[in-house]
C-alpha cells in the first residue's frame, strides 16, 4: 500500500488509481477546489505525505498550482498527455495500469526554497523557448525529467521547483538530442 494520499480530479481517477496500486485517494470534484478540500489535503500532508496525481491538461494544471502554492511539500506524479488520451479525452482515468505506477514511482517533490542553478538562458539554448519546435522539445524533456509538459515560464518554475539540477537538465536535452539526430 502507498503510505501518501493520492490527490486525483475524480471518481473515475480514482478508480484507475486502485486498479494500478493500493492507495487511498482525496477527490478534488473538479478545478474548483474549495476549502474544505484544501484543508483535507494539508491534513493529509501533516500525517501521512501527498502526492498530486491531476490530468496533464489545463484544469489539472490549474488544481496543481492551488494545491502547491497552499500546502507545500506535496509530491508530484505526472502522465503525458499522450497517455492519458483516448477517443479524445484527456484524463488520469484513460491512463494504463503501467502508466499509473510508472508515474508513481518517478515522483518529484516541490521545495518551498527554490534552488536550482538551470538560467532562462540555459532554456533558450536548449530550444526549449523561442525556438520553432520550442512546445514539442519541452513535451519531450519534460517526459524525460518526470515534470510533464506545460508552456515555457511553467517549465522555467518547475525546473526550479522541482530543483532540477543543471546536470539532469543538460542530460535530458542530450538526450533529446540523440532522439532527433
Amino acid at each position: 500500500m502507498i503510505k501518501e494520499i493520492i490527490v486525483v480530479e475524480g471518481k473515475d481517477d480514482t478508480t484507475a488509481i486502485k486498479r494500478a496500486v493500493e492507495a487511498e485517494t482525496i477527490e478534488t470534484g473538479g478545478s474548483a477546489i474549495n476549502k474544505d478540500i484544501i484543508k483535507r489535503i494539508k491534513l493529509a500532508q501533516q500525517r501521512r505525505g501527498v502526492i498530486v496525481l491531476t490530468d496533464p491538461d489545463h484544469a489539472g494544471e490549474r488544481i496543481r498550482k492551488i494545491i502547491t502554492a497552499q500546502v507545500p511539500g506535496c509530491k508530484h506524479a505526472f502522465i503525458t498527455q499522450e497517455a492519458a488520451t483516448s477517443k479524445g479525452d484527456i484524463g488520469v482515468e484513460n491512463a494504463s495500469v503501467e502508466t499509473i505506477r510508472e508515474a508513481l514511482a518517478n515522483l518529484r517533490t516541490d521545495y518551498e526554497s527554490v534552488e536550482s542553478d538551470i538560467t532562462l538562458e540555459d532554456l533558450v539554448a536548449a530550444g526549449m523557448i523561442v525556438h520553432p519546435q520550442a512546445a514539442s522539445r519541452r513535451l519531450a524533456v519534460g517526459k524525460i525529467l518526470g515534470i510533464g509538459y506545460c508552456n515555457g515560464k511553467q517549465f522555467y518554475n518547475r525546473c526550479r521547483m522541482f530543483q532540477i539540477t543543471r546536470d539532469e537538465f543538460a542530460a535530458a536535452w542530450r538526450q533529446l538530442d540523440k532522439e532527433e539526430g
